[in-house]
């Protein structure tokens, strides 16, 4: 009677664990069936940023369909949807809901701006899904600490503090001064600035501002030369760097310059004439030239000038980056791919480098930031020159 008994029990367990194993297969994780896993992605295809968002997701897709030709993630392949946000705050908003609420994403990644991101997030992590790399280099977003919320590499922030600090000790900066546009980049730009020279006992001599489609910065360049300032550190990103750097210097002022990533562009060591030769940039990553570049990297810039019929820009490296790095926890996460899963799958990760030579990146269960190294260049005959890295201001 025993033994009956306890084969039924055991029985009846077994019934209970394959009932439960069952509905654990047919509960449905938002984004993710039996044959993919869906990403979504709000960036510029047409707007005044469309160099980053264009080739961020043209090497997202590059790097997606090579891992789908090898049968993709556990026999699911991942399908990227692409929606254009033109740099503007409604229209990510927008894209963001539709990508949410009507494609049922599982992932956002590379995701660009910092005010579409701003805007898109509450209602985006509301919603249970991640926010994995964003295309900017803010602090929100990996601050304030949320589960959901993954930042790639170094902030502007980080940058702007490590960059100050090289130039006072390596240039003799004394009297700094910032230019940076009147939004939440810029602000963003200009605490890092008051934040850095409080630390270091210096004075902030002066700062002017500027609107992101200015064309005439006569007034704000004649403003800080006025102040006498022998450093200038920008919050601007491509034009914007461009012009009034160029208008220094046909003003005859020769003082330094300092930008962050949003200026780590070959348009901008590029631009004509050499409108912006000496400019110094900081950076979280390397922006590669075929010539010096190792033969892992020739090969990806090969593979994307065919597929795309152009090269590669510094968009395209944060792209091949974060799409590695997530097809990289994707698989860690296992073949019962939930959320939860990925989140700690993502929180293993421990010394990812990417093929570029970027800094290591690493995350945790407290940690959401993978960097806070960047990299310092100066614009030498057109093209961003490696000066010092990586660092960071904390060290």
């Amino acid at each position: 009677m025993r033994r009956v008994e306890v084969l039924g029990v055991a029985a009846a367990a077994i019934a209970i664990a394959f009932a439960a194993g069952a509905m654990a297969q047919s509960t449905k994780v938002r984004g993710v069936s039996k044959t993919e896993i869906v990403v979504g992605m709000h960036t510029d295809l047409s707007g005044v940023a469309a160099s980053y968002g264009v080739n961020s997701a043209n090497a997202m897709r590059l790097r997606i369909d090579e891992v789908n030709a090898q049968g993709g993630i556990y026999g699911r392949k991942i399908r990227l949807i692409v929606e254009d946000n033109q740099y503007q705050v409604p229209r990510a908003v927008q894209a963001a809901n539709k990508l949410i609420n009507r494609d049922n994403i599982f992932i956002m990644a590379g995701a660009l701006g910092t005010p579409m991101n701003n805007a898109v997030l509450p209602d985006q992590l509301k919603a249970g899904v991640p926010n994995f790399f964003p295309i900017t280099a803010a602090r929100q977003m990996y601050l304030p600490f949320h589960r959901l919320k993954f930042s790639g590499g170094s902030t502007y922030y980080d940058q702007i503090r490590a960059g100050i600090k090289w130039m006072v000790a390596n240039k003799g900066s004394k009297r700094i001064c910032t230019l940076y546009q009147d939004t939440d980049f810029g602000k963003e730009i200009l605490e890092a600035v008051q934040d850095q020279t409080k630390a270091m006992n210096m004075p902030l001599v002066d700062t002017a501002t500027n609107k992101p489609a200015d064309t005439d910065f006569t007034a704000q360049i004649s403003k800080l030369r006025a102040s006498n300032c022998d450093l200038v550190v920008m919050g601007t990103i491509i034009r914007d760097a461009i012009v009034p750097y160029g208008t220094a210097r046909k003003m005859g002022w020769n003082v330094n310059f300092l930008g962050q990533s949003a200026n780590y562009d070959q348009i901008v060591a590029g631009a004509p004439g050499g409108a912006t030769e000496g400019l110094y940039t900081m950076a979280g990553t390397i922006l590669p030239y075929r010539d010096t570049a190792n033969p892992t990297v020739v090969a990806w810039m090969d593979r994307y000038k065919a597929k795309y019929g152009n090269d590669p820009n510094i968009g395209a490296v944060y792209g091949h980056a974060l799409m590695d790095q997530l097809i990289f926890a994707l698989e860690r996460a296992g073949k019962d791919l939930t959320t939860d899963k990925l989140i700690t799958a993502m929180e293993s990760i421990k010394g990812y480098r990417d093929i570029f030579g970027g800094p290591v990146v690493s995350y945790g269960p407290d940690k959401r930031q993978g960097s806070s190294e960047s990299f310092l260049f100066q614009v030498q005959k057109g093209r961003f020159v490696l000066i010092e890295g990586p660092v960071s201001y904390g060290s």
